[in-house]
């Protein structure tokens, strides 16, 4: 599949055919809290990756349109095979999926058959059908509860999240050698500058940053567990360390507020702007919802396999899942 252009469409009022093919496709418009504000604020549902697809599943939408990345167009399709789900930019890709290979996952996990396989969401359809848990940093700390300590446990592909969760529950969870490129840009030189310029301002952190920004942070978790935070904390000034576009939900909301995104190592966000979430735009989305290209499609054998380590995940993040219920650790 071909990646769209991003190239000016002279005499298009883009905002105006959007809303247009919207209607004329039946289709839903999914915005990640990473995606610029001018494509959170045209889209029907604004939110986490797996959030968002659940919500789209429950539509009777005939088309799913995903600004976001390509993982989280995939699990959309895997919840919901009927639907046409489209991608702005096939190239919007996630640093944690590319850690992954899902030949090298299925090796590692054949080096350990008596370890489940706890994974994280932000991976490609391949490595979740290799696992027998999903999780999402919503869910990972609800879901490691209920797991047995001496149950062994490969974790990835983050392994800030994974040594986060290590850390919090005494674990030992063997982890995979992934880390997310956005939240490994933050310094801590320049967040402990930033503190002492707003010594008041407590400091939100998602958990994929490394243990020198967690280690600082007020208030630890998933975007939508930050965004929460900044509509409960106290005070006037936030400190946010996560992929900075979530800051406009936060102004949007609460405008009396300042939020500041944690510094890069040059002194500024800029290096922590995701560059996959960038590729998406308002051009982009115009042209595949006219073309209904770039499409996802996965195989539905591999979709089959893929659905039921997240309909793992949905049991236990409810509760309905007993401690030992996971079936055969070694099995697809």
């Amino acid at each position: 599949m071909t990646t769209q252009p991003d190239r000016p469409l002279s005499g298009i009022d883009l905002r105006e055919e959007i809303d247009r093919l919207r209607k004329e496709r039946n289709a839903v418009i999914l915005a990640h809290y990473y995606q610029k504000p001018e494509l959170q604020d045209l889209a029907d549902f604004v939110g986490d990756s797996l959030e968002l697809s659940r919500k789209a599943a429950e539509t009777d939408a005939d088309v799913i349109a995903f600004c976001g990345v390509k993982f989280m167009a995939d699990t959309a399709k895997i919840l919901s095979p009927e639907k046409i789900v489209v991608l702005p930019d096939m190239e919007a890709g996630c640093s944690l999926e590319d850690s992954c290979p899902p030949d090298k996952f299925r090796a590692f996990r054949e080096k350990h058959p008596d370890h489940i396989a706890l994974t994280y969401i932000n991976c490609s359809t391949e490595v979740k059908a290799l696992s027998d848990v999903i999780v999402t940093s919503s869910s990972a700390e609800t879901i490691l509860e209920q797991i047995p300590d001496d149950q062994p446990i490969i974790f990835g592909p983050d392994r800030h999240l994974g040594g986060y969760l290590n850390r919090k529950f005494n674990r030992d969870m063997l982890l995979w050698p992934g880390v997310c490129i956005v939240h490994e840009a933050f310094s801590e030189r320049e967040l402990m500058k930033l503190k002492a310029e707003h010594p008041d301002a407590p400091i939100a952190a998602h958990p994929e940053c490394p243990p020198h920004i967690i280690d600082h942070a007020d208030h630890v978790g998933s975007t939508s567990s930050i965004l929460q935070f900044a509509k409960t904390f106290q005070g006037d000034t936030l400190i946010v360390a996560t992929e900075p576009h979530i800051i406009h939900q936060m102004e949007k909301a609460l405008p009396e507020k300042t939020f500041l995104g944690a510094p890069g190592a040059d002194g500024n966000c800029n290096c922590n702007i995701c560059p996959y979430m960038a590729l998406n735009t308002m051009e982009k989305l115009y042209l595949c919802l006219r073309d209904l290209e770039p499409r996802i499609e996965i195989e539905e054998g591999l979709r089959i396999k893929a659905k039921a380590s997240l309909d793992k995940m949905l049991e236990m993040a409810s509760g309905t899942i007993g401690k030992g219920d996971l079936g055969d650790p070694t099995g697809d």
